[in-house]
């Protein structure tokens, strides 16, 4: 699951074992490990490797990651990104679904990195399926940050599930392809406004922080990505505007989403229309939500409503 560095190189370009001057990758290192590793990037995983050191501390410098701050990398790949999160003296924990990639990336920590190897867990699996029995340390931490390259296929499903399991996921920087990142940062009454950027919503807050052109991987995508920064809200979030409680049991959530699936499945529908087997007039009534709308002009706190006004109507 990974996309990972940028169009400079480095002086370390073979494969073997001593130790090397340059401490991240460039596309000549990538190429070198991917070789004597016997890799090749699968379209199955979505793998495009970062080749540029410029663009994965960028990453990092948006992430606003500190020393000994806890990470959860998805899909470190050949390690581009680890290695700068590693830089910035964070506790990695890089979960990887590709068995030869998860292999190989502990030596290429030793080699570029040594005196950070005791700050690398690598976890075997599919991220999908985490749970905090797989990262113990992270589920104890009171906070912690998701920084990851994803495949456009699986962002958004890896996104709001790790967001839904982990309490403690506090902070997410990503690169995903443009056209998702613009998805998750969308505003009602856009025409790309959808369920998943009303369920990211509900946890907290997205933007878009900038663009990252396609030269930046191995292999050159067909798509630009971008960068997505979310934070997420706090019972004790001094905005008043905030007023979906990211604590509330998990009926509650599912009913909202839902609602949310259903009204953006039948998006050229009216809201009456979309919702009819879930919602009653008298809800809509209650909930102050004009029933000849549409999906993509309700906010998150608006489609709570509706759920909250239906469950005691």
């Amino acid at each position: 699951m990974s996309q990972q560095e940028s169009g400079a190189t480095s002086s370390a370009v073979d494969a073997g074992n001593e130790p090397v001057a340059d401490r991240l990758l460039g596309a000549a290192d990538i190429r070198a490990i991917a070789a004597a590793a016997g890799i090749r990037p699968t379209k199955k995983f979505g793998q495009n490797f970062v080749i540029d050191p410029g663009t994965v501390r960028r990453i990092v410098r948006e992430a606003g990651i500190r020393p000994n701050d806890a990470v959860l990398e998805v899909g470190p790949g050949l390690g581009s990104l680890t290695l700068a999160l590693l830089e910035a003296g964070a506790h990695v924990h890089a979960v990887e679904i590709d068995p030869a990639l998860a292999s190989r990336l502990p030596d290429t920590v030793e080699r570029f990195m040594p005196e950070a190897t005791h700050r690398l867990t690598v976890i075997r699996q599919d991220a999908l399926t985490l749970s905090a029995d797989d990262v113990p340390e992270l589920a104890a931490a009171p906070r912690f940050t998701l920084v990851a390259n994803l495949p456009y296929n699986v962002a958004t499903p890896i996104v709001l599930t790790l967001l839904e399991r982990f309490a403690s996921l506090d902070r997410i920087l990503v690169m995903v392809q443009k056209e998702v990142a613009d998805r998750l940062a969308a505003r009602p009454g856009s025409k790309i406004y959808g369920a998943p950027s009303v369920k990211l919503a509900w946890y907290g807050s997205a933007q878009r922080v900038g663009t990252i052109g396609r030269h930046v991987f191995w292999p050159a995508p067909n798509v630009d990505s971008a960068l997505v920064l979310f934070n997420r809200h706090h019972e004790s979030a001094a905005d008043p505007t905030i007023t979906v409680d990211t604590t509330a049991p998990a009926p509650e959530r599912e009913r909202v989403f839902a609602l949310i699936d259903a009204a953006f499945g039948q998006r050229r529908k009216t809201l009456h229309a979309a919702l009819r087997h879930l919602v009653s007039d008298s809800a809509f009534t209650a909930a102050g939500i004009e029933p000849t709308g549409r999906g993509e002009t309700l906010t998150i706190e608006e489609f709570s409503r509706l759920a909250a006004a239906q469950a005691l109507a």
